[in-house]
């Protein structure tokens, strides 16, 4: 969630008015600035707060509840607290249709018992305003602390911090050093701030889209249901696709689910997919005269919306799904009539917005929203965190390192002591130096940097980063420690918070790398989604339907396609839709199979070579000794080959079964086949929910995964095949590399040949000499 400054935005002014036009209910002068008076806090037992000055008026009655986990609000772990006066932030955001009538703190923590207990207490703020104090009593020092906080709901906005600061004490001496080592506190996990919620009605604006779909605010799943046709064909299916992959691209790292509907379902947003003949149940529209796009209220529940995309026939449903996508911004009112769509030039290969760049070094502003994420303040803040996403393919036969130009600034520690900084990369060390105090007194004037404050110093370095450790999806972590230096009694008070920043001018370079590897390894597509996503727009991908799709199908297919968007950062305007039967006409593109039924029996026909086949009531599955281990994501890491296999098994059991199954395309060599596939129809949804888990996620690898219940198992059964660019040399450097005693046998005559040409030479130059 972005740590934007407390500023209230003209949007959650227009909620306000909303509210007003909307509800009917009395002004919330509030809600979008904080008009309560500072002194407005909570109150609660063993809570110290300051009393209202005047008695807020009454709120609508929450219509729903939401709990916040520590995590949720943006933090990694339990909050430690350092110090004299330590505070930590958490994000907090509020829907743009959602206002907050009720809101509760449950503050599970743990503190020191050395401390002086009548000056040592927590501070609570909510946009910066102070709203309890929570003692810490001797008694309970040391132990599992519960308190419960009621914040006053006048003070959030759409994009709230919530601060804990610990004002700590452990002597009454005047020369106490400010970072002793008793002066702590943790913030537990199982803190949660529960908020009551009233709902408001949104105006039928396509100017507010993608809102209520998607909401930037809302940190939590975006699950919005689909409405299609009980038969809806391949082009109406594509359209629906298309939408999915767009809100997947917003919703990023929130995960995106799309549940089919036949009718508009009660109690939440939704979008309905229309044709002449096909409107769902309580849905009025005027004639059909083409593409077009339009918002109105859920007959199910007329507090939420309903958007509507329709056309006269399935190409004009496409158009109407692409104009959506790109058009989104020209849009307003309650319909918009799209009349044509230019969907733009075929993307380039590796250019998808959310991939690092791998022609060129890639500079750290690239990869931040904003360039105070880069920065920190305190002796020992969190992490500075970058996350970065490359092709899945990159492979370096030198086996060289990843270079990383790091460039940093610290206010400077007054001599060599503990300050470090460590850098690390998805929780792995690379290097950690120790930083530096200023070398002259005259180094203040040579380094001018207004963001930070005091003595400061500025360094570089070129690190190597080890090619095993990177993968598809990374974080790179910079973490700064600026230690004390206390050199006498009264000497180690703080004159001003120590500051650290990463230049945003930082690189990290991929260049070198070529793209190959080999397939199939279904850790590629769980993390990736690899190969499907090589084109960002999936011109090369065509996604293969049962002829007769169920909801749960239907479902499949839009919730993968959000995948492809999250993953690529744009929607999948290019990709094909076809039903089982005509498979045959997308023979030269990669597959997504998705489903049962007449996908299954498709599989069926491809033979034996598929390492497991799923069909109604039996289940047919490769014996063969596998070697998939866990690097399998990993770049540079390509697997030897699997040993022969040992037999074939075929079962038949009462269970429910899941799998990936990954292999290459039947049809043209070097492309991909991964198929998603079940023994039950609703088992599909187990799949799903694995790619949602990042735990499961990275237990996927190999060419099949199965998935029964909580129980994820990765294989590698079947041969694989490499795909990729690589020099001839390299190439037969790969191969060789694979066999250690070929290598040998190569030295050796390379050596020979070196020796012998050698001798040859020598020989010549002394038969010169002899004047032979």
């Amino acid at each position: 969630m972005p740590r934007s400054a407390y500023d209230p935005t003209p949007r959650r002014l227009l909620s306000a008015s909303i509210a007003l036009m909307m509800l009917a209910a009395p002004t919330w002068p509030w809600q979008g600035v904080l008009a309560a008076p500072a002194s407005a806090a909570a109150t609660a037992p063993s809570v110290q707060p300051s009393e209202p000055s005047e008695k807020p008026p009454a709120l609508p009655a929450a219509t729903s509840t939401q709990v916040l986990t520590l995590r949720q609000m943006g933090s990694y772990g339990p909050l430690a607290l350092r110090g004299v006066d330590h505070a930590r932030t958490l994000d907090i955001g509020v829907r743009l249709d959602e206002v907050v009538t009720a809101a509760k703190l449950k503050l599970v923590f743990t503190y020191s018992p050395a401390l002086v207990f009548p000056l040592s207490h927590l501070k609570i703020t909510l946009n910066d305003e102070v709203i309890a104090t929570v003692p810490l009593e001797e008694k309970e020092a040391g132990r599992l602390v519960t308190r419960e906080i009621d914040l006053d709901p006048r003070f959030f906005t759409d994009f709230n911090h919530l601060g804990v600061q610990l004002i700590a004490h452990y002597t009454m001496d005047h020369c106490e050093d400010p970072l002793h080592s008793s002066l702590w506190a943790d913030i537990s996990p199982a803190t949660t701030l529960t908020l009551g919620k009233a709902r408001m009605t949104l105006p039928d604006s396509l100017a507010l889209l993608p809102a209520p779909f998607f909401d930037r605010r809302d940190n939590r799943r975006v699950t919005v249901p689909f409405v299609l046709p009980a038969k809806a064909d391949a082009a109406t299916l594509r359209a629906a696709g298309v939408v999915a992959s767009w809100l997947g691209a917003l919703a990023s790292y929130r995960e995106a689910r799309f549940p089919v509907a036949r009718s508009a379902p009660a109690d939440t947003d939704a979008i309905a997919f229309v044709l002449p003949g096909t409107l769902p149940a309580g849905v009025s529209l005027p004639e059909i005269k083409g593409p077009s796009v339009s918002i109105m209220p859920n007959p199910a529940s007329p507090g939420r919306k309903l958007l509507v995309v329709a056309g006269r026939t399935p190409q004009e449903l496409q158009t109407a799904a692409n104009g959506l996508v790109l058009g989104k911004t020209a849009m307003a009112g309650n319909s918009a009539q799209v009349q044509s769509v230019d969907i733009g030039n075929p993307r380039q290969p590796y250019d998808a917005p959310a991939w690092a760049p791998t022609d060129r070094p890639v500079l750290f502003k690239e990869l931040v929203a904003d360039p105070q994420q880069l920065q920190v303040a305190g002796y020992n803040p969190n992490p500075i965190r970058v996350n970065l996403r490359v092709p899945a393919d990159l492979y370096d036969w030198t086996r060289s390192n990843v270079p990383l130009s790091i460039r940093y600034r610290y206010t400077a520690p007054p001599t060599y002591n503990d300050s470090v900084i460590s850098i690390d990369i998805n929780d792995q060390l690379v290097r950690s130096y120790r930083l530096k105090p200023l070398a002259t007194k005259d180094d203040q004037n040579l380094v001018s940097v207004p963001l930070l404050s005091g003595s400061s110093v500025s360094a570089s370095n070129l690190i190597g980063i080890p090619a095993f450790r990177v993968g598809s999806n990374n974080q790179m972590q910079f973490s700064f420690h600026i230690d004390s230096q206390k050199t006498g009694l009264c000497s180690s008070a703080a004159t001003n918070i120590a500051r650290a920043a990463i230049d945003p001018d930082s690189s990290i370079d991929f260049s070198r790398f070529s793209h190959y590897t080999g397939l199939p390894n279904l850790a590629f597509f769980a993390n990736s989604g690899y190969p499907f996503t090589r084109l960002a727009d999936l011109a090369d991908t065509a996604v293969v339907m049962p002829d007769a799709p169920t909801a749960q199908d239907q479902e499949a297919l839009l919730t993968l396609l959000g995948h492809m968007g999250k993953w690529t950062g744009l929607p999948s305007l290019r990709v094909a839709v076809v039903p089982a039967a005509a498979v045959d006409s997308v023979r030269q593109r990669n597959l997504l199979v998705v489903g049962t039924g007449s996908a299954a029996g498709m599989l069926g026909k491809w033979g034996k070579s598929l390492p497991m086949l799923i069909e109604r009531g039996r289940t047919e599955i490769t014996l063969r000794d596998q070697r998939s281990h866990a690097w399998s994501n990993w770049l540079s890491g390509i697997e030897e080959d699997p040993v022969t296999p040992t037999g074939r098994a075929i079962l038949t059991a009462d269970g429910p079964l899941a799998a990936l199954v990954g292999f290459q395309s039947p049809y043209a060599e070097g492309n991909s086949v991964v198929a998603l596939t079940a023994t039950q129809d609703d088992r599909v949804a187990d799949v799903l929910d694995a790619l949602e888990n990042p735990g499961k996620v990275a237990q996927m690898r190999g060419d099949l995964t199965v998935v029964r219940q909580d129980q994820i198992d990765g294989l590698r059964l079947g041969a694989r095949y490499f795909v990729g660019d690589l020099p001839w040399y390299a190439r037969i450097w790969v191969r060789v590399s694979a066999f250690p005693g070929l290598m040998a046998i190569a030295g050796l005559l390379a050596g020979l040949i070196v020796a012998l040409s050698l001798f040859w030479t020598l020989g010549k130059l002394a038969a010169r000499r002899n004047g032979g």
